[in-house]
This record gives C-alpha cells, sequence and structure tokens, in this order.
C-alpha cells in the first residue's frame, strides 16, 4: 500500500514496501452536533459505524460486486450529507496487467469558496494478504487499511452537513490505492504500482487549477493506541500543513497520539499529490517503530477487520481534523 524510502532524489530507494474523552448516543450515526458551541463533536461511534457499513459489502477490490457496491454506498451517503458529489470513472492497469475500472469520489462543500482543504483517503482494500502466513492468496477486508480513513471522512460529511464550515472542504475517495505489486512477485518490476487511483485523479484533473491550501490523508488511522510520526515527504512538502495538524492535535488534547517524531518518507497518495500538482499534503498513517515494517502491525493481514479497530483512535483523528477545519473559519 504504501513505501518507507530514504530519499527524495531521482533514483529513490525502496526501503520497506508499502502504502473518547466525550461519550455519544447509541445511534450516533444519526445523532445530531451541538452547534450551540464553536466546534463540533466528533462521534467516534459513528465513524466506527461507517467501517462497519464498507465491510458489510466485503473486500473492496476493483472489478469486484462489493467494489461496485460500495460505490455507490459512499456515493449516497455523501449527497445524503449534502456534499456536491462527482464521480471521476476511469481505467487504470495494475503490477499484473489487469485493466481496473477505478472510481475517485469526490465530494465539495461550499464549491465556490476559493479559500479550500483537502481531506482524503483512500476507500479500495488490497487483493491478497502479502503480509500474513496463511490465506495470502485471498483479499483482506481493509478495515484501518482503508475502511477507517473512509470512517472518519464520512463523519466529517455528517457533521458539514449540520454545521456547515465557512471555508471551502474537499473529501476525495480515491480508488486502487492497495493493489501495489508485493514482494516476491513473479511479474516484472512495476514502478509506482501503488496509489493508482491517485496519480489518476492528479494526471486527470477534473478541475483545472485546483489549489486548495493545504491537504490531509488519512491511512490507517484507526488501529488501537494509534501514533502518527512526521514522514519525509510531508515535512519535505507539506511543512506548514504538519505544524497546523500537530498543533491542532495538541489543543484537541490527543498530542499522545501525534508525536514530534520524523519517519523516513512514505510512498502513499500524499506523494504524486505533492510533487505532481503542488498542493501541501500531510499523510497521517500508523507508524509503530516494534513492527518490522514500520506500519501497524495488522498491516496487509487477514487480522485488518473490526475487530482491530479502536474508537479511541477515531476520535483522536476525528476531533483533530474538527480543530483543523472549524480553526479555519
Amino acid at each position: 500500500m504504501k513505501n518507507f524510502i530514504y530519499s527524495l532524489s531521482i533514483g529513490i530507494v525502496l526501503f520497506w514496501n508499502a502504502c473518547s474523552s466525550e461519550k455519544t448516543k447509541t445511534n450516533a450515526s444519526e445523532s445530531a452536533v451541538d452547534t450551540s458551541i464553536t466546534k463540533p463533536i466528533f462521534s467516534e461511534d459513528s465513524s466506527f459505524k461507517f467501517i462497519e457499513a464498507q465491510l458489510a459489502f466485503g473486500p473492496r477490490v476493483p472489478n469486484s460486486k462489493g467494489h461496485s457496491a460500495c460505490a455507490n454506498y459512499l456515493t449516497q451517503t455523501l449527497k445524503k450529507y449534502k456534499a456536491s458529489v462527482f464521480v471521476q470513472e476511469g481505467i487504470v492497469t495494475a503490477f499484473d496487467g489487469k485493466k481496473l475500472n477505478i472510481k475517485n469520489i469526490i465530494a465539495s462543500y461550499n464549491p465556490s469558496n476559493p479559500k479550500r482543504v483537502l481531506l482524503c483517503a483512500h476507500w479500495d482494500s488490497r487483493p491478497f494478504a502479502d503480509q500474513d502466513s496463511k490465506d495470502q492468496d485471498k483479499a483482506i477486508m481493509g478495515a484501518n487499511d482503508g475502511g477507517s480513513g473512509v470512517g472518519v471522512l464520512l463523519e466529517m460529511a455528517r457533521i458539514f452537513s449540520i454545521q456547515n464550515p465557512k471555508i471551502g472542504v474537499d473529501l476525495i475517495l480515491f480508488d486502487a490505492e492497495d493493489y501495489g505489486q508485493p514482494e516476491g512477485s513473479k511479474f516484472p518490476n512495476m514502478q509506482d504500482s501503488y496509489c493508482l487511483g491517485s496519480q489518476y485523479w492528479c494526471k486527470n484533473q477534473p478541475s483545472k487549477g485546483y489549489q486548495p491550501m493545504y491537504g490531509i490523508l488519512l491511512d490507517m488511522v484507526g488501529g488501537e493506541n494509534v501514533v502518527f510520526h512526521q514522514d519525509e515527504i510531508s515535512r519535505t512538502y507539506a511543512p506548514a500543513a504538519v505544524e497546523k495538524v500537530w498543533n491542532a492535535a495538541a489543543k484537541a488534547g490527543y498530542s499522545s497520539n501525534f508525536e514530534y517524531k520524523n519517519s523516513p518518507a512514505i510512498i502513499d497518495d500524499h506523494y504524486y499529490i505533492n510533487t505532481i500538482l503542488n498542493i501541501p499534503v500531510v499523510d497521517l498513517i500508523h507508524h509503530d517503530e516494534s513492527s518490522l515494517t514500520g506500519f501497524w502491525t495488522h498491516w496487509h493481514t487477514q487480522q485488518d477487520n473490526i475487530n482491530n479497530i479502536s474508537k479511541k483512535s477515531l476520535k483522536a483523528v476525528g476531533q483533530t481534523l474538527v480543530e483543523v477545519i472549524y480553526s479555519e473559519e
């Protein structure tokens, strides 16, 4: 799904191959946001339910029935929450030669406002469990790797539909992020095999000249005891956005989840948005120093399921985003 890399030079060397304090109502997905306060309260229960809803379709691998059904669910949910929605369809070629029918789902709030922030995540799931000791040929559910970022953004959309932000906000759910070539593949090496949806979006802009102030990418944000470090890509291309997000986390009370530590560069959707479009985007991706891969312990395994999603982690990320967006007013 992502790669750790050591250098931003043309000859990038790959190191690792890759990509609540507040109680809420039981029926949180439809609970009201308290608009009497300046900043809304992010519901981790609601966000969790949005993850469960995605997993109900099974793995969201491009060209599958579950993928198509989930795309419709995501589109209709964003429309329900008063967003202006556009689905960018395209065809990309995977490392194994397969033609993938992809859908990048774009939702906008206050589309005429030139002062904008981009929030994004990928919604597809990996077609195999290459980091597992068994069932490696089976698609994973992707509760955290894909599902968690989308679950947070859907809850943000619900909040926006009730307490409209004064700035413009774009939510983009990228497709085909996790169809990247695994190590030891029998196929010829394919560069840039991950993040196919975001690469397609960068090279086929629906709105020419699109230039938000900055962006925030969510990837694997729902694992237990989630910790984010500042990867080299984010620090190099989006230093102001990094500082803004980490300051917002501290203000919201989640500085323990956002550590002021550097990590190697990570090839994720933000890499292409930064380098192709020059849009400063910071990556929020679980960094685990105790893991051999450097990622969340269940990364690219069959254990990436709903049982390993933490509501506390969803709360930390979601409330930080609320702090970021509503502070821009």
